[in-house]
């Protein structure tokens, strides 16, 4: 197998256990082409019924199943090495932030590989192993973070100290849509000064557990960080563990937002700290001085992994003005968005596991009103019309108004498949009337991860920028998705980071402020004299 099989990576060893379940990963390609012959070869090779070299090309990699005493033993080692890592200085845990992040790019090629063979498009798994060191591993993000965990001041004999002290170990339950890129980002919380426990999900573990066994684990152990300072397997969720644990401080978790905000309650009712990445149904409003061109292209984004992300413009208000043109152009653009295999360059569409809900959602939208523009239809792999294929057509609805917008699930609800619902406002008196009321109906969204805006006026980006209040991320006349380094890439309010919600770098998240003052004794000043 090309990848090899990865065992569970704990106290600094790698540990299979005495008798080692695996989980294998078939390629997405023939998981597509030869869908139950596959599923079946998938599993012979977990029972161990089939030999991995008999699975050729078709197999790529496999990790141990890490079992309940793995898992308490990952809480141990993480614990057992928090005192001595949160006492190391924080300019040599800067200095393994910056490796991490250059290891990444090393490693690119053989991430992607990984990514592909687990489903992610090939150019959407390059945007993330290049992104992710760009946004959450840069200089610019760890310098500025770092210089947030400390602040001094003298004032006279006295010194008076602002820090934020590592909450301990932090536990990483990374989603399964984009499990690799969210550990990592995640990981930030060692610079810190936390140790990290990550379980990789089973269905794609292989890439998360590369990541961590191939460049995470090799910087720490260079840099003599103590054993246990990061530990990683793969296995069944282990939230319940988590929160019971003496050891756990912190949980990182992602999933939806019904079940992340249970989640917040029980982790705070068992003494732990939820930091929670949940879901996004972003907004992309299109002023009638947009750059149209500019703002496609960012729209467009919508449909990437057909709409199964996070942070892509789920919605768009496009100013009366210029509807019918923007409409006009996205369905030019979005005939060109096609289906396919991952491993084929170009290929943007991934096969939806919703499509029920996908023509529920449609069907509502249709029956109260909007407009469907563009698409509506099942696919096979090669962009033919099926009644049972694996993809969706990108789909255009128009809405019109923005009073009941919100009573449609497509605008309403986040969404997991490609139907972008475009909201057009009603048409009032001014201007400035219609951008306060588009400003309501932003800023009314029950999620809160981004937001974007394209206007030429300096005037209508102020008031956005001024008026926008429920994003972790606003974009102004800037890709919607796109990795920036310094900005965090996730984070938000309401449905998407709950109660405590905010942008997100966790190396911050995953700290509590303390003050400190320090008046010097009589004997110090005396030796200092």
């Amino acid at each position: 197998m090309k990848f090899g099989v990865y065992p569970a990576y704990i106290g600094g060893q790698d540990i299979t256990g005495d008798n080692p379940q695996f989980v294998h990963t078939i390629t997405a390609r023939s998981l597509i082409e030869d869908t139950f012959p596959s599923l079946r070869l998938k599993r012979d090779l977990d029972l161990g019924i089939v030999d991995p070299d008999a699975a050729g090309e078709r197999a790529v990699g496999a990790c141990v199943v890490a079992d309940e005493g793995m898992a308490a033993l990952a809480l141990e080692a993480a614990a057992n090495a928090a005192e001595e890592w949160r006492r190391v200085p924080i300019e040599t845990r800067l200095e393994v932030g910056r490796r991490i992040g250059e290891r990444l790019l090393e490693h690119r090629d053989p991430l992607v590989e990984i990514l592909v063979a687990e489903g992610t498009p090939r150019d959407a798994a390059e945007g993330m192993i290049t992104g992710i060191p760009f946004t959450s591993w840069s200089r610019e993000t760890l310098e500025w973070c770092a210089e947030q965990l400390e602040f001094r001041r003298v004032d006279g004999e006295r010194e008076m100290i602002l820090r934020r002290i590592p909450d301990g170990v932090v536990c990483i339950n990374p989603p399964q849509n984009a499990a690799t890129v969210n550990a990592l980002n995640g990981l930030t919380a060692l610079i810190a000064g936390n140790t990290v426990v990550v379980r990789a999900p089973r269905g794609v573990a292989l890439s998360c557990m590369y990541a961590m066994r191939e460049v995470v684990a090799p910087v720490l152990e260079e840099m003599g960080a103590p054993a246990g300072t990061v530990n990683a397997f793969c296995g069944a969720p282990m939230l319940e563990t988590w929160l019971a644990s003496e050891h756990v401080d912190d949980v990182l978790y992602f999933g939806g937002s019904k079940k992340g905000l249970e989640f917040e309650a029980d982790a705070i009712a068992a003494g732990k700290k939820p930091i929670l990445e949940l879901a996004g149904n972003d907004c992309c409003v299109v002023w009638h001085d947009a750059d149209l061109d500019a703002a496609v292209e960012t729209i467009t984004q919508f449909f990437l992994n057909s709409g199964q992300i996070c942070n892509v413009p789920n919605q768009v208000v496009a100013h009366p003005a210029i509807a019918d043109e923007l409409i006009e152009r996205l369905v030019a653009a979005t005939k060109d968005i096609r289906p396919g295999y991952p491993d084929e360059p170009g290929v943007v569409l991934t096969p939806v596991l919703g499509v029920d809900w996908f023509f529920g959602c449609l069907g509502e939208a249709l029956a109260k009103g909007a407009k469907l523009v563009h698409g509506g239809r099942r696919l096979e792999v090669d962009g033919s019309e099926s009644s049972t294929g694996f993809f969706v057509e990108p789909s255009i609805v128009r809405v019109e108004g923005l009073q009941g917008a919100r009573s449609l699930s497509v605008v309403r609800d986040e969404t997991f498949f490609p139907l972008l619902p475009i909201v057009v406002p009603e048409a009032v008196a001014s201007d400035d009337e219609l951008l306060e009321q588009v400003l309501d109906f932003v800023n009314s969204n029950a999620y809160g991860l981004r937001n974007s805006v394209w206007s030429s006026s300096f005037s209508t980006i102020e008031r956005f920028l001024d008026g926008v209040t429920n994003a972790g991320n606003l974009k102004i006349n800037d890709s919607h998705s796109g990795f920036l380094p310094f900005l965090p890439n996730q984070g938000g309010p309401g449905l998407t980071g709950g109660a405590f919600g905010e942008a997100s770098h966790p190396m911050l998240r995953t700290t509590r402020l303390q003050a400190v003052s320090v008046l010097r004794p009589a004997a110090d000043k005396e030796d200092a004299s």
